[in-house]
């Protein structure tokens, strides 16, 4: 289990309403009684402060928000005693527009920084279709005229991967912290850096499909010398015992997204179907079986994702308020049933819903660009509560309000009152993953799925032990026939007879096989 941190959010040491280094380093106690195995930490680079610290000024430093790089030596030598991995984030695709690079080419056109970067020379029209993810087109102006592009925001300016430059850059950076003991790196955008080398224009407008990126975006994204770069890092890791790489692979097609886990390139590339797909049954088995053959044809594992920093909390997704908390419940069950990586949100072993960020305190992008329409993202980064407190614990008393407003209500929500509650998420979440690390059946081995009415079950296989996860995602109670015992049930409303099991609507249960 990998546990994903936003630092910003996560928290604050100092008392100036930002998540830090040593704030983090001081809860790595909490992560090892969850029990998850590494964390993974969202940028900690010094950044132009565009888009939430994914526009970076310098790949090998650490923002002072944040503290030192001796912060995060001393946060990786906690986290090794205590069992636990480091595995950073890195964003290959651009830089911030802040970055010295883009300075200089901006001065000079002429200059090897600038062939480093996607410009088009002067013209009444951008030189081709493409848009932003964020809204808007994808080229902006330079004051002397030139276009340049940026699939983010335009303070993101995309790196031209065709220069040489860039790959031996990157090389540096991720030895540099290699060598400082990081157990790897999460690749932002790892889908993109290539881009169609004549710039032609995409054949569809920009319409992402449900799962991802596809056919009418291929101009933009998944061209076919981005493996190589894979081969690369992947090289470089392998000179560093236990180091990995996963990669955000935002791709329609899954067998496409398994490519980037081939033996020879990333170790994982995240699954996003459970993260994207509505609570229906037919949907979530698709999701499970989709990845299994995909990531199975190519011998990797899959990366299963519930939540992360881009996507509305779980719980607000799946209907918000109990419902949606029962139905979170219930999903926690079968990710951690799974064969292969989790990767778990901070705060979502909470049970943390979406929060409602007024207008005036939203940072994000996405809400700017699209003048409002979008809502963007802030509100799954909202600071953590760990206490009931009146700033629930994520600043020392006293300090600066925090950099998004926390809602009054989450101090319901607070570790410290969960822990000692047993029917809470967060003893939800620390019992499946004491018992999934203690039965192999469970994240591990074989699974297979299987689908009656609105019940999915996952037949999971491991060391001649075999665990079935079964989900009733209907309305109504279902009887479960078993013989075996209950591992956990995502509700204390499960009840369990001689032959059978009453499942409750929105629940999951773990049965083992006599």
């Amino acid at each position: 289990m990998v546990y994903q941190v936003y630092l910003r959010s996560f928290a604050d040491s100092n008392g100036d309403g930002i998540g830090d280094l040593a704030g983090l380093r001081s809860r790595l106690p909490y992560l090892s009684w969850l029990g998850v195995d590494a964390l993974w930490i969202n940028p900690h680079y010094p950044s132009g402060g565009a888009d939430g610290g994914y526009d970076i000024c310098d790949y090998r430093a650490v923002d002072p928000d944040y503290g030192d790089v001796a912060d995060l030596e001393a946060l990786v030598a906690d986290a090794r005693q205590l069992g636990l991995r480091v595995v950073l984030d890195v964003v290959p695709n651009h830089t911030s527009d802040r970055h010295p690079w883009f300075q200089t080419a901006l001065a000079d056109p002429d200059s090897p920084e600038a062939a480093r970067y996607h410009f088009a020379p002067p013209s009444e029209e951008p030189p081709n279709n493409w848009r932003s993810l964020f809204g808007g087109p994808a080229w902006s102006r330079t004051p002397d005229g030139r276009w340049y592009l940026h699939l983010f925001a335009p303070e993101q300016p995309d790196l031209n991967w065709r220069d040489p430059a860039v790959a031996a850059d990157f090389e540096k950076t991720l030895r540099f912290w290699l060598d400082r003991g990081v157990s790897g790196f999460r690749v932002d955008v790892a889908y993109g850096l290539f881009k169609d080398a004549e710039l032609r224009d995409n054949p569809g407008a920009y319409s992402p499909t449900l799962f991802g990126h596809g056919p009418e975006q291929a101009m933009t994204w998944n061209q076919p010398e981005v493996h190589d770069v894979w081969r690369q890092w992947r090289s470089v890791c392998d000179e560093y015992p236990d180091t990995m790489l996963v990669g955000e692979v935002c791709l329609a097609d899954l067998d496409e997204v398994a490519l980037y886990s081939r033996p020879d390139e990333m170790h994982q590339s995240f699954s996003f179907r459970l993260l994207k797909s509505p609570w229906d049954t037919d949907a979530f088995a698709d999701g499970v079986q989709t990845a299994l053959d995909a990531f199975g044809s190519v011998g990797a594992p899959v990366s299963w994702v519930l939540g992360n920093h881009d996507k509305d909390r779980q719980v607000t997704r799946f209907g918000g308020g109990a419902l949606g908390t029962a139905r979170a419940r219930a999903a926690a069950l079968l990710m951690l049933a799974l064969p292969g990586s989790a990767y778990l949100y901070a705060g979502d072993e909470l049970g943390l819903p979406q929060a409602v960020v007024p207008d005036e305190a939203k940072t994000d992008p996405i809400f700017f660009r699209s003048d409002g329409e979008r809502a963007g993202r802030d509100g799954c980064r909202v600071p953590m509560p760990w206490n009931d407190s009146t700033g629930v614990g994520f600043s020392p008393d006293g300090a600066a309000r925090p950099w998004l407003p926390i809602p009054a209500e989450w101090s319901g929500y607070a570790v410290s009152g969960q822990a000692r509650d047993g029917g809470s998420m967060l003893t939800l979440y620390r019992r499946a993953l004491a018992l999934r690390a203690a039965h192999p059946a469970l994240g591990s081995g074989e699974a297979t799925v299987s689908t009656r009415g609105d019940v999915l079950t996952v037949h999971t296989t491991g060391d001649g032990e075999t665990v079935r996860c079964v989900v009733n995602m209907g309305s109504a109670t279902v009887l479960v026939p078993s013989r075996g015992q209950v591992l956990l049930a995502s509700t204390t409303q499960v009840r369990a007879s001689a032959a059978s099991v009453a499942l409750p609507p929105n629940t999951a249960v773990w049965l083992t096989e006599d």
